[in-house]
């Protein structure tokens, strides 16, 4: 490709865009920035969740299971062919210190080139994967699912600029945006007998919502050239990185296609949903933090004892945030599900609870990915993947036969007991962070957690049979009092939440 005809003008031009890109600035008040991207994204995710709850549970009565099947089928290879429309690229605009106009150019159109082959490479896949499944309706939802591809390569640069450059307020507008445009998009259509086609169109309409989203709100725009000597460490970076994702996402889709393969798309559809109101919650939590996690510690990898300290106190919140939630949807799962998604989908709650088991274990785990990528160490993230997923794999093969019962009961077990573990010991061989500091910080929480647990436990044994809404009323003013309490009974427990409120009026002041 080649440049403007005026070189004047691009050195113009790429002078004021390299000033765009430079985030020295930052340093200088790391903290408070970080405290008031925190009460933005958690105040968009709250929003978020919000919209999500409704929108599901609207939906769930809308749509069968087999709708939500035939989705899950085509979505096991769609998610994969997608991670090559990215290849890491904008993991490494966000963690490099530095970084040119010129560099950011040739990521953006690689990642359109890339984003285009990856829609042709789906559309030519739909016929395979439809013979797979045996299921003829699966063509046309890939096609129509692998235009996404193109649309979100043309926004992958400008979204991660905005996340280096910490404008979460700008990355929250566009959020809260085009999660309500999909809703609408999703709704109508399914009240007008459309069927699995709801939530196909609305896949499309959040990729191109943001894709508008993130042009108004970036101020930078690509020159129409490529050079690729001035990325070869940027693409090396996030070659890694690209491995990791594959043989995470083959483990971590595995059972989708198992079960698609071998029972159906009602079986798929009960244990697809399961997982998702699971991650709905644990979703809005993890992901916020993590957009605000990495570019912080990222600028904090030459400071070893601030970067640990950032760590732990950010996956303090975590945990935090996540074991007691997780705890007490678990314990009443029953009356989530008829709550949320209504009797016709009474088999999700099994599934539901045995997922639940190694949801909180699964959000520690997610964090070691900020580790890896912000001390640059992609090489043994991707060592680790293929480590992980081959225990992975093995758990959920083992759990084919009882179907999606089955395999949500191997999956959790194999992450508590095999990969949690070594995951642990191999993130913390180098670096900053301990294997200790995982247990140290998770200890109190747990405990917490645990008198919780039992507390539940007494509580729905005195109230017998009730209605979901009696019984979720008590249960969640139960919970939340049993754990504050537990935790105060410890000096740790007492300084976690000491913290937590502290943490509470930066994010207050953050806002101001």
């Amino acid at each position: 490709m080649t440049g403007p005809a005026h070189p004047g003008d691009v050195e113009l031009a790429d002078a004021a865009h390299e000033g765009y890109l430079d985030t020295s600035h930052l340093r200088a008040d790391l903290g408070a920035r970080s405290a008031r991207s925190g009460a933005i994204t958690v105040t968009t995710q709250l929003a978020k969740f919000c919209l999500m709850l409704i929108t599901t549970v609207i939906l769930a009565r809308l749509l069968r299971p087999a709708d939500y099947g035939l989705i899950g089928m085509v979505t096991v290879l769609t998610g994969f062919i997608a991670l090559f429309k990215d290849i890491g690229l904008s993991s490494a605009t966000v963690q490099r210190p530095t970084i040119t106009h010129s560099q950011v150019s040739t990521l953006f159109w690689l990642n359109v080139l890339l984003g285009g082959a990856t829609m042709l490479v789906a559309m030519a896949m739909a016929p395979v994967i439809a013979h797979f499944y045996r299921e003829p309706r699966v063509t046309a939802i890939t096609i129509g699912l692998a235009c996404t591809f193109l649309i979100n390569g043309f926004a992958v640069q400008h979204q991660a600029l905005l996340q280096r450059r910490m404008q979460f307020g700008a990355l929250a507008a566009i959020d809260i945006v085009a999660t309500c445009g999909s809703a609408a998009v999703a709704i109508t259509l399914a009240r007008r007998g459309h069927g699995y086609w709801s939530l196909v169109m609305a896949q499309v309409a959040t990729a191109m919502i943001a894709l508008a989203g993130v042009w108004l709100a970036s101020r930078w725009r690509p020159s129409v050239r490529l050079d690729l000597a001035k990325v070869t460490s940027l693409v090396a970076f996030g070659r890694n990185l690209t491995g990791f994702h594959i043989v995470n996402y083959f483990a971590r889709h595995l059972d989708n296609a198992l079960i698609g393969r071998f029972w159906g798309p009602f079986q798929l559809g009960i244990y697809d949903k399961a997982y998702q109101i699971l991650l709905l919650p644990i979703g809005q939590i993890n992901a916020p933090i993590t957009a605000v996690a990495m570019p912080a510690l990222s600028r904090l990898v030459s400071e070893p004892d601030a970067y640990r300290r950032a760590y732990c106190r950010i996956l303090e919140k975590v945990i935090l945030l996540t074991m007691p939630g997780v705890a007490l949807m678990v314990l009443t799962a029953d009356w989530l599900v008829m709550i949320v998604l209504g009797p016709t989908w009474a088999q999700v709650t099994p599934v539901f609870v045995l997922l639940g088991l190694s949801a909180p274990v699964a959000a520690i785990c997610d964090t070691t990915g900020w580790l890896f990528v912000s001390q640059g160490r992609t090489r043994d993230m991707l060592t680790w993947g293929l480590i992980g997923s081959g225990l992975i794999v093995t758990g959920i093969a083992a759990g084919v036969p009882w179907g999606g019962v089955g395999v949500a009961a191997t999956y959790s077990a194999t992450m508590v007991l095999l990969v949690a573990p070594l995951l642990f010991w191999f993130v913390t061989r180098k670096g900053p962070i301990r294997q200790a500091d995982f247990y140290v910080t998770v200890a109190p929480i747990a405990g917490a957690t645990c008198v919780t647990v039992v507390a539940l436990l007494g509580l729905r044994s005195w109230l017998g049979d009730v209605t979901p809404w009696s019984g979720l009323t008590l249960a969640v003013p139960c919970a939340l009092s049993v754990f504050i309490g537990a935790l105060l009974m410890s000096t740790r427990g007492r300084t976690i939440l000491q913290d937590a409120v502290a943490m509470r009026r930066l994010l207050q002041a953050g806002r101001r």
